[in-house]
């Protein structure tokens, strides 16, 4: 269960090409997550914003509305969000009580695995557990990578106001770090050895989700320097701005993504055709409140639109063998979450 992302698309595809498979069935051509950090001169009073949407299917995006709230035995307290039945919150999005605020965003269309390596939810849920700074996550990720769930890991150290994009490949890693400026995700790899070597992506194609969305942080970060907060964090997390088309409406190229939409040049949609996916949830978080340990949280699509599943199959009936488990993804609002909230049964006994 926890090696969910983990087994499909990373360790089958490698299983595929070792015992030189026949008959493979096509990937669905899903990205995973749009996301940001930044500090500085770029955000307003100079603190450290950190937002996050998870980009998966929707049969499980209506269900990855957990908030994990844990007080290990050893280690630091963590607040993160999750799927159930995982001890990591596998979209990624958390902080630690050390201060360490962590998000990431995968790359895409990347191949490799380490048969003996350390599985990533493993290497992932210790560093959020123990990691204090951006080099001990670094550190512990490092430790038996085994190239499962290649990310581009956005972090920030709340105490000293740095923040860090973490290029984690397989064959190659890279550490961009700065006190002022941002870093922004969307599955695009920026280590050029990491593209040429380790994935089959295309930067140069602009219809791409990835390159699309890419282009739309830079402006967004560009038009909007010395003044990003939480409030513009959740704005941006909603965009449907599309670079290629120079329209407004949700695709598969926007921030808050829509798979089940048109998008007429992406490689991903031409893959599988109206795919129900995309943007299933958003979170926002700044150093005021990693300091506090809270973040806020919507489910469903960031911008605040429902997924109906009746209609959507309906239209489209060749995703009819979703039927028996898809459900609606209704869009709940911006919710704030914090650590040591009582639980019900507390709150009836007035503990």
């Amino acid at each position: 269960m926890n090696a969910f992302m983990e087994l499909p698309d990373y360790y089958v595809p490698w299983l595929d090409e070792k015992t030189h498979a026949v008959n493979i069935p096509p990937s669905s051509g899903s990205e995973h997550c749009s996301a940001f950090v930044a500090t500085g001169s770029y955000t307003k009073d100079h603190q450290i914003v950190m937002a996050h949407n998870n980009w998966t299917s929707y049969l499980e995006g209506a269900r990855w509305k957990i908030i994990f709230d844990i007080t290990p035995q050893q280690g630091y307290s963590m607040l993160m969000d999750g799927f159930p039945g995982v001890i990591v919150s596998d979209d990624d999005f958390g902080v630690n009580s050390n201060g360490l605020m962590v998000t990431e965003t995968t790359i895409t269309d990347f191949h490799g695995w380490d048969p003996n390596g350390k599985p990533e939810f493993v290497r992932a849920r210790k560093a959020m557990q123990y990691a204090g700074s951006i080099d001990d996550y670094v550190k512990i990720m490092l430790d038996g990578n085994n190239g499962g769930y290649a990310n581009d890991w956005l972090l920030a150290d709340r105490k000293t106001g740095e923040i860090a994009r973490f290029e984690l490949g397989l064959l190659h890693t890279k550490l961009w770090r700065t006190k002022d400026g941002y870093y922004a995700g969307s599955n695009f790899a920026s280590d050029p050895d990491v593209l040429k070597d380790e994935t089959t992506f295309d930067p140069s194609n602009v219809a791409a989700s990835a390159n699309a969305r890419h282009i739309r942080w830079d402006e967004l970060m560009a038009a909007n320097q010395g003044k990003i907060d939480t409030t513009l964090a959740q704005a941006f997390l909603s965009d449907h701005y599309d670079t290629f088309t120079k329209k407004t409406g949700p695709n598969r190229r926007t921030l808050c993504g829509h798979g089940d939409v048109a998008t007429e040049g992406d490689p991903g949609f031409a893959k599988t055709p109206y795919n129900p996916s995309g943007a299933v949830q958003g979170k926002v978080m700044d150093s005021h409140m990693a300091e506090s340990m809270t973040f806020v949280a919507r489910i469903g699509h960031p911008c605040g639109t429902d997924f109906k599943a009746r209609p959507f199959l309906e239209k489209h009936p060749e995703y009819s063998w979703q039927s028996s488990v898809m459900i609606d993804m209704n869009a709940g609002p911006w919710t704030q979450f914090r650590t040591r909230e009582p639980a019900p049964d507390d709150e009836a006994a007035g503990k």
